[in-house]
């Protein structure tokens, strides 16, 4: 009989080494000659994006032979929303940056059942930082367990997100600290299961790709990820879009919550 803990430890540390193989990859690349277009009039892919997307599959496909793909570099497929478990990948989370020679883009992994999150990686090459997350088993950052902050109160709380977000919370709660956007969206999230944000926005239209991973991150470090509407996001529906987020640990974003609902944010 399979036991599900052991796979599980089988199946992280293959995803380990596929995102630390694809981080070698993606680095021939970084600050160097690469070939890059826009893909939907107004989002940028290079041909690092694409390698990195078949290395990915090519090892995940091995470790998961009957799991669907969703992957921001591959045309979608519909058989994905049959599968029992499904990938969920970004090859380069962050591609203006990293053709800007920045160092927060990542490599975004997560393997899904029954529309939530089961195991994570999200990786940083250029800073080293590689995160990993199994379902009950709580979070990690190079092998040291993580926790978002604890506490409600949002003075000298870390922020990082969309602007217009960030000057509508400052508008109410004025002791609050702006963080620079981090271009990586999974990152950004990532930060708060690390405990270096304290809360983070996403925006509307935030695809499953970029969030997968850094839910569960999240979530195993003990913070919560909603929408603005307090639902817990559902990944592979036919749509894999979602609406303005908030991750931030479980009391600070009650409190970001409610102020949400109170005063609008977002709306404005």
């Amino acid at each position: 009989m399979s036991d599900p803990a052991r796979d599980s430890r089988f199946l992280l540390r293959g995803i380990e080494t596929a995102v630390r193989d694809a981080g070698v990859l993606a680095l021939r690349w970084f600050k160097a000659p690469v070939r890059s277009w826009l893909k939907h009039g107004h989002s940028p892919v290079s041909e690092a994006d694409i390698a990195v997307d078949r290395l990915l599959r090519d090892r995940l496909a091995a470790l998961a032979p009957h799991g669907g793909w969703l992957s921001e570099e591959t045309d979608d497929d519909a058989a994905r929303l049959d599968a029992a478990e499904v990938w969920i990948v970004d090859p380069i989370d962050g591609t203006r940056a990293f053709l800007a020679g920045l160092s927060d883009w990542t490599i975004s992994v997560a393997l899904a059942r029954a529309g939530r999150p089961v195991l994570a990686a999200v990786y940083a090459p250029v800073t080293e930082e590689l995160f990993l997350a199994a379902a009950g088993a709580g979070a990690t950052r190079n092998g040291a367990t993580i926790a978002a902050t604890a506490g409600g109160d949002l003075r000298g709380a870390r922020v990082a997100g969309p602007r217009r977000y960030l000057e509508s919370l400052a508008a109410i709660s004025r002791e609050i600290v702006l963080e620079p956007k981090v271009n990586s969206l999974a990152l950004r999230l990532t930060r708060v299961a690390q405990g270096v944000l304290d809360v983070a926005f996403a925006s509307h239209h935030s695809h499953d790709w970029d969030l997968a991973a850094a839910d569960l991150l999240v979530h195993e470090a003990g913070g919560t990820l909603t929408t603005f509407g307090g639902e817990v996001l559902a990944y592979n529906r036919p749509q894999p879009t979602h609406g303005a987020l908030i991750a931030a640990g479980r009391s600070r974003h009650r409190t970001v919550s409610e102020l949400i609902k109170d005063r609008n944010i977002g709306q404005r």
